[in-house]
């Protein structure tokens, strides 16, 4: 913290642990746990899309879980020396962006649901979606990677709030696009469902599957789950440093640590490679829906 503590390096009896910015030994069990989980995902994530070919679903998974994985062996440093000035860099900067990427995979699926069940029940061009969510996902990163380096770099008071704001700022972006996301995305959804009877024996074979069933659940919860982890981030950024919401450990636990743990999982669980496999194999053949369709063309089926 700024003022008296400028020099502070370690705990000591006059730089009192909690005088630090989040005043509390960071929980070794709880913070090497979420490190594992998350290096565990990032090598299935990195195998998966070797396997699948799903090279953008990949590189948003992976490097999302990297960035978990440095910022909680930031708070595993931490519980060893809370005034760890490079602990604290690590898991500012990188904890408040990493789910940013787990978002952007989300967005990817968009266009390939529309693709599969129907663009012209659709709002907006396919295509569109991926360039607009994902254009609006890397501001939101840019903002909130942006303020995390100024906050955990900063050396006076105004500085480190100067860059609290903008990650904060980064933050409600990233809700603002979650939410036009999932107005968009319902939308299609019911209108689509409203016109099953006009899908192709492909579509209507893949909505019967379990498979798929499971991945548009896992879908929806990591989504809900990314969702409710940014407004906690609103709550606790909005009170500025040291606030009450941020020296709760329990609750950065349960709505960071546990929310996202919980994305990352569905997410790596059900991978669309295996549950999805329309949406690599129109990528990586070139066809106009998928294999099935392509053989069967344009047939219709009565549900």
């Amino acid at each position: 913290m700024p003022g008296k503590y400028d020099d502070c390096t370690k705990v000591t009896d006059l730089c009192v642990v909690e005088a630090t910015t989040y005043g509390y030994y960071p929980n070794l069990g709880a913070n090497a746990f979420f490190l594992a989980i998350f290096a565990i995902c990032m090598g299935i994530q990195f195998f998966q899309g070797i396997k699948w070919r799903s090279w953008s679903y990949m590189i948003a998974m992976t490097v999302g879980c990297l960035g978990e994985v440095l910022g909680y062996a930031g708070r595993v440093i931490m519980h060893s020396n809370p005034w760890s000035e490079l602990g604290f860099q690590m898991q500012i900067a990188c904890i408040i962006i990493a789910p940013a990427f787990f978002s952007a995979a989300i967005y990817l699926t968009l266009k390939h649901l529309i693709l599969t069940f129907g663009p012209e029940h659709s709002r907006l061009k396919a295509n569109w979606y991926t360039w607009i969510f994902i254009a609006c996902d890397l501001l939101s990163l840019i903002m909130q990677g942006a303020g995390g380096g100024i906050a955990a770099s900063a050396s006076t008071g105004s500085t480190a709030n100067a860059g609290s704001h903008l990650m904060l700022v980064g933050i409600i972006w990233q809700v603002v696009t979650l939410a036009v996301f999932l107005v968009l995305a319902a939308d299609f959804g019911f209108r689509a469902y409203g016109h099953r009877s006009t899908h192709s024996i492909a579509a209507v074979e893949l909505r019967r599957t379990l498979k798929f069933k499971l991945f548009l659940a896992g879908l929806g919860i990591a989504f809900v789950s990314i969702f409710i982890r940014c407004i906690y981030r609103i709550a606790e950024l909005a009170g500025g440093w040291g606030n009450s919401i941020m020296q709760n450990e329990g609750e950065f636990i349960g709505f960071e640590g546990v929310l996202i743990v919980v994305a990352v999982v569905c997410q790596t669980a059900f991978h669309p490679g295996y549950c999805f496999p329309q949406m690599y194999q129109r990528k990586n053949n070139a066809g106009p829906l998928d294999l099935e369709t392509k053989e069967l063309g344009s047939r219709e089926r009565q549900v």
